[in-house]
């Protein structure tokens, strides 16, 4: 039983990584894109203005209300119709992940900034220190070393939720898996791989956001 296990999943390695690679794909490019705008959505998160901060709040528990899949079906399938235009199931995962990226880094942004004491900011002013520099010179550092373990945390989140792209088509590696268990109706073996290798991907970076998480902390 080992042995045929072994030979599906070496028969099989590379179509699963070719799967894993359209996986990471999306997840990588939306993280990258959730980085630069979720920084951008965290500043305006703070802004003073009721109109400013309504709409950001809005956006945030959107995409906290509402399941993932949700927004991957109402894209993928309405969003065409409406503008009438093709996407691609890889286009709408990278939408719909960055924008759910956006909304969760821009709490994360938002948090370590709100967290810097506050007689750093009025010393800074004190010595003359325009906002702009007091941002770049003293919230900007500190703030990096707290946003990167939830950034870290995010990535992980990310590339297991990117299993939910197989229900718009999206050949990622548990199509890959699925296709592989239809065929051989190895069923245990496939989802045994499939399991190790998000473990070995995402157990990693989750100590790593811990140990940060620690260091940052102490």
């Amino acid at each position: 039983m080992l042995s045929s296990g072994i030979k599906v999943i070496a028969d099989n390695i590379r179509l699963l990584l070719d799967g894993l690679g359209n996986t990471l794909m999306i997840a990588i490019v939306a993280l990258l894109i959730s980085m630069i705008s979720g920084f951008g959505f965290g500043i305006l998160r703070m802004s003073k203005n009721k109109v400013v901060k309504f709409f950001t709040d809005i956006y945030l528990e959107a995409f906290r209300i509402i399941p993932l899949m949700v927004w991957l079906f109402s894209f993928f399938f309405f969003l065409p119709r409406l503008l009438h235009i093709n996407l691609p199931g890889e286009a709408v995962a990278i939408l719909v992940f960055s924008m759910w990226g956006t909304a969760e880094m821009g709490d994360i942004v938002r948090g370590a900034l709100e967290s810097l004491s506050k007689g750093q900011l009025e010393a800074g002013l004190s010595v003359g220190l325009s906002k702009i520099q007091l941002f770049f010179y003293i919230q900007l550092p500190q703030a990096i070393r707290r946003i990167i373990p939830g950034a870290i945390s995010l990535a992980t989140r990310m590339i297991k939720t990117t299993s939910l792209v197989v229900l718009i088509g999206v050949v990622d590696v548990i199509k890959r898996g699925q296709q592989i268990i239809e065929r051989t109706k190895e069923s245990f073996w496939i989802y045994a791989f499939l399991f190790l290798l998000f473990f070995i991907i995402c157990y990693p970076l989750s100590l790593l956001s811990k140990k940060l998480e620690t260091m940052r902390v102490s």
